[in-house]
């Protein structure tokens, strides 16, 4: 009898095509593990959606269908693409819910995909690009952070820290506005959580564009803030607190964190900094914190707290996907609350308080020990 012809296994993981079990799979394969097949094919060809998105996002195909419905041949000839190939996108943006065909073949936006837009009022494009342009490559070396411990983009770049925007202020145009994104959705929560009446000076270590500080300032009218940062965030600063109202409120001054950090406030803030380095640099941050702090003053560390263990929900994902992003794209780490407190203790600071700001961000409130 000859050999039985292979059966060809297409790039999907399907047999010939069609939504059959995965290789290895007998007929008798046990419900639960085809499933788990399943969900695991879904977890190793996720990074599709990934690059779905952020296409859409850079081609600005939600702001393009803001107003009306439109065709993707009228879409392709504002975006200047291949028509086909853009109607194959938007079918695929359809299936994960960034787009909705209609009955007459044109498309629009759900209210998901609208935060696409760069207008939204919670728009993430900014992040969405930042994500599948700029931390692509550095996702990519994974292994090699895993078993050199050193972020993949100083092993592809030699760059270390933020070194890779100096001289690109495109990518740190995106990089600043990806992060004012995202501490937007975490703003309501952190002035909600922490009561910061009667504070008349709050510095913003490292706030980026200063939407954590204007969020303060709009709650705190009293209250007037100093937004410090690395001299390509300054002037978007200035743009994005200006545009609040607040500019008469508020002092930028550049610098490096690393060097120093202005003195007199009551109050300094760093929101997801620490997070982005090392146990030594991040001492070093905390370090010149200290020293530019009088009398009475408090840090406010604002932090995703690692959990000791680690279980399936969105919440410890979400955890674990910004850990190993700090990996390959900085050397940093997320740490957990005992890990913070080691840290804090070294720089010379005690915790006093641990404020959760629901739903991801916790609050470590720390003064100097004497």
């Amino acid at each position: 009898m000859g050999a039985e012809t292979p059966k060809r296994t297409n790039e999907t993981g399907t047999l010939n095509g069609i939504g059959a079990a995965p290789a290895g799979a007998g007929a008798g394969t046990d419900a639960a593990d085809v499933s788990s097949a399943r969900r695991l094919l879904d977890i190793v060809t996720g990074s599709w959606m990934t690059q779905a998105a952020c296409v859409a996002a850079e081609l600005q195909i939600p702001d393009l269908l803001a107003k009306c419905p439109r065709t993707s041949d009228d879409l392709a000839a504002a975006t200047g693409t291949h028509a086909p190939s853009l109607h194959r996108l938007l079918r695929a943006l359809t299936a994960i819910g960034i787009c909705h065909e209609r009955d007459d073949g044109s498309f629009e936006t759900t209210s998901m995909g609208s935060l696409l837009a760069a207008e939204a009022p919670a728009s993430l494009r900014h992040w969405t690009i930042w994500w599948g342009r700029y931390l692509w490559p550095v996702w990519g070396r994974l292994l090699d952070s895993v078993k050199t411990g050193q972020s993949a983009r100083k092993l592809l770049f030699g760059t270390e820290g933020f070194e890779h925007l100096d001289g690109d202020p495109s990518a740190a145009a995106v990089f600043n506005q990806a992060l004012a994104e995202l501490t937007r959705l975490a703003c309501e929560s952190v002035v909600r959580a922490y009561d910061f009446a009667g504070t008349r000076l709050i510095v913003d270590v490292g706030g980026g564009y200063g939407e954590l500080l204007v969020s303060i300032l709009m709650a705190n009218p009293a209250a007037e803030g100093v937004l410090f940062d690395l001299p390509q965030a300054i002037e978007g600063a200035r743009r994005h607190i200006g545009r609040a109202g607040l500019a008469e409120r508020c002092r930028f001054i550049a610098g490096d964190f690393f060097e120093g950090v202005p003195g007199g406030g009551e109050a300094y803030v760093l929101k997801s900094v620490i997070h982005d380095w090392d146990d030594d640099r991040g001492k070093q941050i905390l370090e010149n914190c200290r020293q530019a702090m009088p009398a009475g003053a408090r840090l406010l560390v604002i932090e995703q707290v690692l959990p000791d263990r680690l279980d399936t929900s969105a919440a410890h994902q979400s955890i674990a996907r910004s850990d190993l992003n700090m990996l390959v794209a900085q050397s940093g780490r997320q740490r957990t609350r005992k890990e913070f407190q080691d840290l804090l203790r070294s720089a010379g600071f005690g915790v006093t308080r641990i404020v959760p700001a629901e739903p991801t961000f916790t609050i470590i409130e720390a003064c100097p020990v004497p």
